[in-house]
């Protein structure tokens, strides 16, 4: 295939969407599948939304997934600049040459006066359109005006016959002009729009496919017709389908969380995420849910994105988040438990660390989880006496747990095996049935009703601690005073 040269745009306005890199694994897909190149481009021509700590958080972001690009304004390339803001002279250029052919005008209306025909069309039930009042000002006048007063400059579309958009996900989808809006290109402040920034962009940066979200296909129309009084070949179009919440409105933060920084810091697994982004709106030829970046990469078609809403589904992604976690090694576990700073027992003894990942990692679904998961792996959690008795006699628990401290006592071999032995010797004759005196031995030594496995767990923190915890236990049962 011919390589491909795709781009993501992200606007530095706020924490990075999962929108964002949603867009990205199609991009960057088609790019590495194609031997191209995979773009990063900052859209930072909203001045008055513009986050100055946004920027940073993108690049951070798509690190975090190991989705960068091969060009962007952290790595430069050679159609650079590829923040727009560096850009301007370019735009007001080829705004000027619009000028000029015909295909757009100067437009000097204030504010008040687009206010006052909006009204009055909202009055009138009438869409809200500019009425092409400076249109009808001749060049000459129009250029001598700009020299000493605001303007913008706007995209004069036929106002008549259809505007044809070949979308390859959609085939043709036709566009009355008559329905669209003479378009702002060049704003007052000599900043672009988003539609003369990402044609005038898209061309000189060798774009040929065009993969972003169908939001912008009612756009479209107007930047075709950019390509067309430009003479540029058009790029591919692809409008993907956008993500959705549970009741298939479109995915906002009010209902479901929308910053990848969130998922980040709640201990998701970057390759999980990535994994789940692709099954949006995209499906594996052998159906299948859970597969790697390389394996997408070598799999992807764009002919197999599906129009159907994809739904966001967090509890579909927990999942995914598991059998990633369960499909790595407990020493990569740790390394990303340690690296993401998931846990306050980074100081702990390293055997000791490894072991409580070891057991934990069967059940551990997100990072965060380690150390409510492990508490009891480096804390002593004081039990209470009704937690210990429960529903048995106190005396005979009392007894039983006398019976497990003396035996490991005796053992010179504290593996997890002899310590359960000892424990199940206990059991075969002590007051308590197997499964009574395991639950209050657990009680005992971790604080909790359910815990690793139990004499793993024993032999992982030591004969002393077992030993304290036991006599504490014990102390507890036979105090009074306690509840």
């Amino acid at each position: 295939m011919t390589p491909s040269r795709t781009r993501i745009a992200p606007s530095p306005t706020g924490d990075p969407h999962v929108g964002t890199a949603y867009q990205a694994v199609f991009n960057r897909a088609l790019a590495r599948g194609t031997g191209g190149r995979f773009l990063l481009r900052i859209e930072d021509t909203d001045r008055a939304r513009l986050n100055p700590q946004s920027e940073g958080m993108i690049y951070r972001a798509l690190r975090w997934l190991d989705l960068e690009a091969d060009e962007s304004p952290e790595k430069g390339g050679p159609v650079g600049p590829y923040r727009q803001s560096e850009r301007l002279p370019l735009y007001a250029e080829h705004a000027e040459r619009l000028v000029e052919s015909g295909a757009a005008y100067r437009c000097f209306c204030t504010p008040e006066r687009l206010e006052r025909l909006k009204a009055g069309q909202a009055a009138a039930k009438q869409p809200p359109r500019y009425d092409r009042l400076c249109s009808a000002l001749s060049r000459e006048e129009a250029r001598e005006r700009a020299k000493s007063e605001a303007h913008v400059v706007r995209l004069l579309m036929p106002s008549e016959g259809v505007t044809i958009v070949r979308d390859e996900l959609r085939g043709d989808v036709p566009f009355e002009n008559a329905l669209l809006d003479d378009q702002v290109l060049l704003k007052s402040d000599g900043y672009p729009t988003y539609h003369l920034a990402v044609v005038v962009d898209d061309h000189h940066m060798g774009i040929t496919h065009v993969i972003r979200g169908e939001e912008w296909l009612s756009s479209t129309p107007k930047h075709v017709l950019l390509y067309a009084v430009f003479g540029w070949t058009e790029p591919a179009w692809f409008h993907t389908p956008l993500l959705r919440n549970a009741d298939r409105t479109k995915l906002s933060k009010r209902r479901n969380p929308t910053s990848l920084d969130w998922y980040r810091d709640q201990g998701y697994l970057p390759e999980a995420l990535v994994n789940f982004l692709c099954t949006m709106g995209w499906s594996h030829p052998e159906g299948k849910d859970m597969f790697s970046w390389d394996e997408f990469v070598a799999t992807f078609t764009l002919e197999r994105i599906h129009l159907g809403g994809p739904i966001f589904d967090l509890e579909k992604l927990l999942h995914l988040n598991g059998l990633w976690m369960r499909s790595m090694t407990p020493a990569e576990i740790e390394r990303r438990i340690l690296a993401g700073s998931f846990t306050r027992h980074a100081a702990a003894d390293a055997t000791l660390l490894r072991s409580a990942v070891t057991l934990i990692h069967d059940r551990i679904v997100l990072l965060s989880e380690f150390d409510e998961l492990t508490a009891y792996f480096f804390e002593d959690l004081a039990p209470k006496r009704a937690e210990l008795v429960g529903k048995l006699a106190a005396a005979d628990v009392s007894t039983a747990l006398g019976q497990v401290q003396a035996a490991l006592a005796g053992l010179d071999d504290f593996s997890a095996a002899s310590v359960e032995a000892a424990v199940r010797g206990i059991a075969d004759q002590g007051p308590l049935k197997k499964k009574d005196l395991f639950m209050c031995a657990r009680v005992a030594v971790t604080g909790r009703p359910v815990s690793t496995p139990l004499f793993e767990t024993m032999a992982a923190v030591g004969r002393e601690v077992v030993a304290r915890r036991l006599a504490a236990a014990l102390a507890q049962i036979d105090s009074q005073e306690s509840p």
